[in-house]
């Protein structure tokens, strides 16, 4: 008889979601299949799930029917939350006994601010769990046909933040030596890419490495544009790059002409077999009310 791989099959071996405690969850760069099954196993046991602003609709679609949901992200132009008062909504939801996924897009280590928020839940005592997901920068590359590394062209590829805690570019990076690096991959570079390319071609990154914006990595609204490191402020301009994007310069771009396999259709791939009964597109309530 033929095996079917179910999430009831493997409930027993993966770890339960025990009231008090808080998951950090990665919810992955945007399509809902690169969900993990422990993410997925997550969502099925929450009574709180307090999420980020950019996740799929659909992904809140598997939190368990009757489950609270609770946007901790910018909505319609209201006031965004603090990091503080998420952290300290985090600690009351588990002192409360409620089991609590804290869904974030990508994975929560990664330029997520998670450990900002394990930081207070350790603090506290609250016990909790890291469920790491798949970041932007691997699967949007992955999306994009674009190789994070291949044994002719780098051995090593660069996640880099373009944007400090204090809202400017990171001040403590070495920007000489990160001009050298063979693949650099910049998470939230829109505000700062003038000063960004102006750093790297000033520690003498040539001007024409390939470069490309991965814009909405991995959903059906996904866009891919090359440029090059010269010419990345101007394009950006001209074609209205807007966030979220990923900015990648290396030698690794141009194989997407080769290895592009996805074009975005009117869903995602998986998509389809995800959709659940019970939430059509993101709601309720926000963490400020």
């Amino acid at each position: 008889m033929e095996h079917c791989l179910s999430l009831s099959r493997l409930t027993p071996v993966l770890p339960p979601l025990k009231p008090g405690w808080v998951w950090l969850v990665g919810a992955g760069p945007g399509d809902p299949g690169l969900l993990t099954l422990l993410a997925v196993h997550a969502l099925s046991q929450a009574d709180v799930v307090v999420h980020d602003a950019l996740i799929d609709g659909r992904v809140l679609g598997l939190a368990r029917p009757g489950a609270t949901l609770i946007h901790a992200g910018k909505r319609g132009g209201k006031p965004s939350p603090s990091q503080p008062d998420i952290s300290a909504r985090l600690v009351e939801l588990a002192r409360a006994g409620q089991r609590v996924v804290r869904l974030k897009g990508g994975d929560p280590f990664v330029f997520g601010r998670g450990a900002e928020e394990a930081r207070v839940l350790a603090r506290a005592g609250v016990p909790f769990r890291v469920v790491p997901g798949v970041t932007a920068g691997i699967g949007g590359l992955a999306y994009a046909g674009i190789p994070a590394t291949t044994r002719d062209t780098n051995a090593a590829v660069t996640f880099v933040t373009g944007h400090a805690a204090s809202g400017d570019v990171p001040d403590a990076l070495d920007w000489a030596a990160l001009a050298r690096l063979p693949v650099l991959v910049f998470y939230m570079a829109h505000k700062h890419l003038a000063t960004i390319v102006d750093h790297l071609k000033a520690g003498g990154r040539a001007g024409d490495s390939p470069a490309a914006f991965l814009v909405d990595a991995t959903t059906a609204t996904q866009k891919v544009f090359r440029t090059t490191l010269d010419q990345a402020v101007a394009d950006r301009d001209r074609l209205g790059v807007v966030p979220p994007a990923l900015f990648v310069v290396g030698d690794v771009v141009p194989l997407a002409d080769e290895l592009t396999w996805w074009t975005p259709p009117e869903r995602t791939p998986t998509e389809s077999a995800l959709s659940s009964p019970f939430l059509s597109e993101a709601t309720g309530p926000g963490l400020l009310g």
